[in-house]
């Protein structure tokens, strides 16, 4: 773990331990076709991607090349383990049949749409200005990893949309070697960052067969995952190790996001039970301080005759659904916190 493997990825992946990645991240060469160079309306040449390792002789060729990794990969993921694949139209839909003739299983496509995308120079076709991530799992219903409040959290508490809106990885995010682009291909951190904190957990492994520049190494290093990386031109290997070891792992306290339903449920009786509460106590709603439901012995509240559970009277107050946990207050030395500081100190003490 934590290294960078130099060598053919399909030769590597079927040396490696089965069932013992959590997830995978792959960025395989979209095999784009280009037959020629390419120059802006000034002449000057876009510096395109013209390398070896993206040119195949056919379409058979590469599916083959694509069934062998994903082949390869999925041996060495876990049943619960899920794989991203990122491309753009010359091949994603390619990389997705082949997925499904594996028996993955595709939980979601994400378009990554670019703020800055690359201008189409001859105009004859529209900008190709977004690129389209599949997210699959090995085994259909398979329990697998999917941390939806922490990425509630990170789009500011909406439920994140499958469109996401990032830039380019330019200016001083791009790593250059000699003036020059290192990669060519070089994905943004932001992208990394929403795929491994959606699906992964601190100290789970990751593995990216085509390694690069080395971004999913270096987001994994940060949000306290561990890597294998899987690159067969040592030039990349440098430019990723020399990145990777600048990388300062985050604090081990600002990782654990324990997902809401996978947390210890604690009914609102336990804290009659523990003492925290007590019968004839009374709370208050956090919409209107004036509102009071006194606690009933068991673990109802009562109001205005009305009586149900925390989360059952909340909602006939509000008029629409909402989390009891979150809507009622108690007082402690004059002052009103949420009940729900009370549930985490059950959970704490499990």
């Amino acid at each position: 773990m934590n290294q960078i493997l130099h060598g053919n990825c399909i030769e590597i992946l079927n040396s490696l331990p089965e069932n013992s990645v959590d997830l995978v991240f792959a960025d395989p060469p979209y095999n784009l076709q280009l037959q020629n160079d390419l120059y802006r309306p000034d002449l000057s040449k876009v510096d395109a991607v013209n390398n070896k390792w993206d040119k195949f002789h056919s379409f058979a060729e590469y599916d083959q090349f694509t069934y062998e990794w994903l082949s390869a990969t999925q041996k060495v993921l876990k049943e619960t383990g899920t794989i991203w694949v990122i491309g753009s139209y010359h091949n994603i839909f390619r990389v997705g049949a082949i997925l499904q003739d594996l028996d993955y299983w595709i939980l979601n496509d994400i378009i990554w749409l670019k703020t800055n995308p690359m201008p189409n120079f001859r105009g004859v076709r529209f900008t190709n200005a977004h690129e389209t991530m599949i997210w699959a799992q090995k085994k259909k219903g398979a329990k697998y990893v999917f941390n939806h409040h922490s990425m509630k959290a990170l789009n500011e508490d909406l439920q994140m949309r499958s469109d996401w809106v990032l830039p380019l990885a330019t200016g001083r995010e791009r790593i250059k070697s000699n003036g020059l682009k290192a990669h060519p291909t070089q994905k943004p951190e932001s992208l990394l960052y929403r795929v491994i904190l959606s699906s992964s957990n601190s100290g789970d492994v990751i593995l990216d067969p085509f390694f690069g520049s080395g971004t999913t190494g270096a987001v994994a290093k940060k949000l306290g995952r561990n890597y294998i990386g899987i690159e067969r031109d040592k030039k990349y290997v440098k430019v990723a190790q020399k990145r990777i070891d600048t990388v300062e792992s985050s604090p081990l306290e600002t990782l654990t996001l324990p997902e809401k339903r996978n947390q210890v449920r604690v009914p609102f009786g336990a804290l009659l039970e523990a003492g925290f509460l007590s019968p004839g106590q009374s709370l208050y709603f956090k919409e209107d301080k004036t509102i009071r439901g006194v606690i009933q012995s068991n673990g109802h509240l009562k109001y205005k005759g009305q009586a149900g559970s925390i989360h059952g009277l909340a909602k006939s107050i509000a008029g629409g659904a909402v989390n009891g946990w979150d809507m009622w207050m108690y007082k402690e030395n004059g002052k009103l916190k949420a009940i729900d500081e009370l549930r985490e100190k059950i959970r704490a003490s499990k």
